[in-house]
């Protein structure tokens, strides 16, 4: 599992059938301190997460393993919006205190 921050939608009005029901959002990979690290990832979402919010998402053939992305043609899957983020006894990211 990775963790990412939710910086922008992706529309496709023509996608394989599968894919149909499937929301897409672009994260921005962010490392164990909550920092913005390199590349972007498109990420379908089984979890209603929304701009600005940081996920958990994995990516892969671990992709197809929700309910909503198995048997799927899915690279990258949202699956939990993070509440707050501790390392060692020390908070780096608290959803509540987030702008």
């Amino acid at each position: 599992m990775l963790l990412g921050k939710v910086v922008g939608t992706l529309v496709a009005t023509r996608k394989e059938e599968s894919l149909e029901s499937l929301k897409f959002l672009v994260l921005k990979q962010l490392d164990i301190e909550g920092k913005e690290t390199g590349g972007y990832r498109v990420a379908a979402d089984a979890v209603g997460a929304g701009l600005g919010e940081v996920v958990l998402y994995a990516t892969g053939s671990a992709a197809r393993q929700t309910k909503f992305t198995r048997d799927r043609p899915c690279d990258g899957v949202i699956m939990a919006i993070v509440d707050v983020l501790e390392v060692d006894g020390d908070v780096k990211y608290d959803k509540s205190e987030a702008g």
